[in-house]
């Protein structure tokens, strides 16, 4: 192919470059058809414009693959942990076991929060959503550490401001859950490795031992790395435009969470219980729901099925199904909710239709169940994403800066009105 891609406009042909990805995706570079035509693009939506050269993630949506910086999503969450992905995906490299200890020993220094943040607890409503919470309890971060609004940050302070955001989320998240059951808040305990304690800090128990089934510590593992990146999606496109402006990492991050907080974003596993829900309080009869799917005059669609990106399937739902059943099996959970889940999960993996459609369970669907079989409300299932996507959130914010790219500055084509006579107001109709 050539590395040249023409162009013409009003009579005359421009050239621009053609750029192609290490794994052979190929693009027109049109930074510069402004400069030479006059015109500029409108792709609404940015489904066909890419905003960054990015080395931290590749997805091949039509063939069902997904890699963090070259390492198969298969192989991390099988033989990894989401500590040693999240240094993997921020540092551009699997970690020696020096550097995964020396990285832990680091966090577990970071992991308490300011004790004047708790206070923030107590002037929220006693029905606030867990993300607004998350989200401005991460924002308030920049003034307990104002360090990090130091313009010409080094190296090593940039790194601490990372170290501190990765510590303190888990306490955060977990605080957040307790003060919505009215329970005393636990404090982290160092001794334990980064999911095992989250897990302490959310279900332990101030009056009574809390052992850590290793079962929930495996399946955790695997829930937060299969979502600690996802390429430019909506969230991770926001932290990245939002950090151009040179905003600090904390408030950056800030915008991810609530660009991750649409339902049409992160809130997906929350919209597959409540479908489940819908279902059981209609009497669970799954066969008259399916049924709905399949009818197109009907606006009925099963949540958790098929994917806007994965044409084919998507990879995480396959790692997942077995953590799912393994959770199911080992809690011994006896739920009409997921007996329902089952019902159409073996629906959409054999009836034709959905097979013809590629309407496959997807990550979003299985992570649902299991945050549910575990105890969490279903306001909580974002929190939990953005907890998982974090170490993505960070990559993308310090590779846009360490390629030195410009403040975001999107274009686009005015349709409004042209020139109008100021009409003052007694005279206005």
């Amino acid at each position: 192919m050539s590395d040249i891609a023409e162009i013409k406009v009003d009579g005359n042909t421009f050239e621009l470059p053609v750029i192609t990805g290490t794994e052979d995706e190929k693009a027109i570079d049109i930074s510069k058809l402004r400069d030479l035509t006059g015109f500029v693009t409108l792709d609404t939506g940015f489904k066909n414009t890419g905003s960054t050269k990015s080395k931290i993630t590749f997805l091949d949506g039509e063939k069902g693959i997904l890699k963090y910086r070259g390492y198969s999503i298969e192989q991390l969450a099988e033989k990894s942990s989401f500590l040693e992905v999240a240094y993997l995906i921020v540092y551009g490299d699997l970690p020696t076991q020096e550097q995964l200890d020396g990285f832990q020993n680091e966090i577990s220094k970071h992991t308490l929060i300011h004790e004047d943040m708790k206070k923030f607890f107590d002037g929220y409503p006693s029905r606030s959503h867990p993300m607004g919470q998350l989200g401005s309890l991460i924002f308030s971060l920049s003034t307990f550490y104002p360090e990090c609004l130091k313009p010409n940050q080094t190296a090593e302070e940039q790194n601490l401001t990372i170290i501190k955001l990765l510590a303190k989320l888990p306490t955060i998240v977990s605080f957040i859950y307790k003060k919505s059951l009215g329970h005393p808040l636990i404090y982290p305990k160092n001794r334990y490795d980064y999911v095992t304690n989250f897990l302490w800090m959310t279900f332990g128990q101030r009056t009574e031992d809390y052992e850590v089934n290793p079962v929930v510590v495996n399946a955790m593992n695997k829930l937060l790395i299969l979502h600690a990146d996802h390429e430019q999606n909506c969230s991770a496109s926001t932290v990245r435009i939002v950090g151009s402006s040179d905003c600090n990492l904390y408030a950056s991050i800030s915008a991810g969470i609530a660009a991750l907080w649409g339902p049409l974003h992160g809130g997906a596993n929350q919209a597959v219980i409540e479908m489940l829900e819908l279902i059981k309080a209609d009497g669970g009869d799954t066969e008259k729901w399916i049924n709905k799917a399949k009818d197109k005059n009907d606006s009925f669609r099963m949540m958790g099925f098929g994917h806007r990106v994965y044409k084919n399937f998507d990879p995480r739902a396959k790692i997942i199904k077995k953590a799912c059943d393994d959770i199911l099996d080992n809690l011994g959970i006896d739920d009409p909710i997921l007996e329902i889940a089952k019902k159409l999960e073996e629906a959409a993996l054999t009836d034709q239709y959905f097979i013809d459609r590629k309407l496959y369970p997807n990550v979003d669907f299985y992570s649902g169940i299991i945050y549910r079989a575990l105890g969490f409300p279903s306001e909580m299932f974002t929190v939990l994403f953005a907890l998982g996507r974090l170490p993505g959130w960070i990559a993308q914010w310090k590779e846009m800066h360490e390629n030195k790219e410009p403040i975001g500055r999107p274009r686009q084509i005015y349709v409004g009105e042209t020139d109008r006579e100021f009409v003052e107001i007694k005279k206005r109709k």
